[in-house]
């Protein structure tokens, strides 16, 4: 991934920006190379890049996947099936400060929100995150999650949900994976009714 070169201005100006769709390897390339996760899914209900707008290669995402069904049911339990979380958020170094809640903006404007009236997401306390991003964008805060333990593997996050199976703490253990602690989350939604 080419390095985003430090000359932008201070501030985002939307004229010079874009959002739409990108690849999934672009998203993966992002996320790996600037989220502190190091990677993200393999699937996703919606990959949104930020453009410069006479670039081709994003320097930012916003990917959104469903959430697992005790997520959607605890957010949004009058139709748990339209609930889409934001997975990873990610902004390279360089690229002007307002540039993330401008991303999360435009993105949320390209998801069909009658199929997915409830969007929800959560600031990482283990990587001292409170949220600012959403309170700026709008969204609304719902408090802080039970706390959870977080694994890492190789220098990843790495989830306790692997497909249908949830696995218990042994069986991290047993891949290999390094219990960091354990750690609550900001949650925020976004609700249309």
């Amino acid at each position: 991934m080419t390095p985003i070169a430090a000359d932008y201005s201070e501030r985002l100006r939307k004229a010079d920006w874009r959002v739409e769709t990108c690849s999934l390897a672009e998203a993966q390339a992002l996320v790996a190379a600037h989220h502190y996760a190091g990677g993200g899914s393999n699937t996703a209900t919606g990959r949104h890049g930020l453009y410069r707008v006479d670039e081709t290669q994003p320097v930012g995402v916003a990917w959104w996947i469903p959430p697992t069904k005790s997520a959607a049911l605890a957010t949004y339990p009058e139709r748990w099936t339209g609930v889409l979380a934001l997975s990873r958020l990610v902004i390279a170094p360089g690229v002007p400060k307002n540039a993330a809640t401008f991303l999360l903006s435009r993105s949320v404007k390209l998801i069909d929100r009658a199929k997915w009236p409830c969007l929800v997401t959560y600031a990482d306390e283990w990587r001292g995150h409170s949220g600012g991003i959403y309170r700026a964008a709008g969204w609304t805060y719902i408090g802080r999650t039970k706390p959870e333990r977080t694994y890492t593997l190789n220098g990843r996050m790495i989830a306790r949900k692997a497909g249908p199976k949830t696995r218990t703490h042994a069986e991290m253990l047993a891949l290999g994976a390094i219990c960091v602690g354990s750690f609550a989350k900001h949650k925020f939604v976004s609700v249309v009714e």
